[in-house]
């Protein structure tokens, strides 16, 4: 394996918590977009949003047992 010529820079300090909250607030802005168009679009788009904002209430979660919040 070469040996790399520069250091590696250092890790990025992020906030996963607010990632995971932005996200969800993303994808309920979505759900929000989908029941307003009714039925002119697919259910399974709605059922996505569903389970991507339970999955973000699920992670959250798992961060704060864990305590990364």
């Amino acid at each position: 394996m070469p040996v790399p010529t520069r250091p590696s820079p250092p890790p990025l300090r992020v906030d996963t918590a607010r990632v995971v909250r932005v996200g969800a607030a993303l994808w309920a802005v979505a759900l929000v977009v989908l029941l307003l168009l009714g039925d002119r679009v697919d259910r399974v788009w709605t059922w996505t949003c569903l389970a991507a904002i339970g999955l973000a209430a699920l992670g959250l979660g798992i961060m704060k047992w864990q305590g990364q919040r």
